[in-house]
């Protein structure tokens, strides 16, 4: 029997995580689902609306069921957690418990990176290509930089209490060596 691995790759904008992701595709037989695949399906008909949000979530949850249930080695996720936000803890839990039910074991990978290298990478060709949303950097920017303001995208000393967790600066990495120490630490 397989077991199913969910590597939950977290962190604020710009940090990296869709291309860590990506990166670690390459090197395991992990499939990279990032949180914009889901949002710029609905964004183009309802905007940044909580109709994007609801019908994103809704087709989070049926993928992440039919994945659970399936005989792939495990997928990766990235999401933007806001940890003073009770609906994002409350995503996190319901999407692990998806998983959990099914056996699979779970991963958790945080990434944290300097503001002005995250607004470098805010204007990166593949982050523009991926993820159309962000193609006016401009507002892109100011979205970044107001979501510092308003919330706190890391976590606390000891606030990730689950076994498989790695927390990773990655402001002077790249990638590759991101997702190699990923793979490493959790044998991938």
């Amino acid at each position: 029997m397989i077991i199913i691995k969910f590597i939950l790759v977290f962190g604020p904008q710009a940090v990296g995580k869709m291309t860590v992701g990506n990166e670690l595709t390459k090197i395991t037989d992990l499939k990279l689902f990032h949180n914009h695949m889901s949002i710029e399906l609905f964004h183009p008909f309802f905007g940044f609306s909580s109709e994007t949000w609801r019908l994103a979530n809704l087709l989070r949850r049926e993928f992440f069921e039919s994945f659970a249930n399936s005989n792939q080695y495990g997928l990766i996720f990235t999401y933007v957690w806001g940890f003073d936000l009770q609906g994002d803890w409350d995503f996190v839990k319901q999407t692990c418990d998806i998983f959990e039910s099914k056996g699979a074991e779970i991963y958790f990978v945080e990434l944290e990176a300097d503001v002005e290298e995250r607004l470098k990478r805010n204007t990166t060709p593949y982050r523009l290509e991926q993820k159309p949303t962000k193609r006016n950097v401009e507002q892109s920017e100011k979205d970044l930089i107001n979501t510092i303001e308003k919330h706190r995208l890391n976590s606390n000393q000891g606030e990730i209490l689950r076994e498989n967790y790695l927390r990773i600066n990655n402001t002077n990495l790249c990638a590759e060596e991101v997702a190699k120490r990923i793979k490493d630490e959790f044998m991938l």
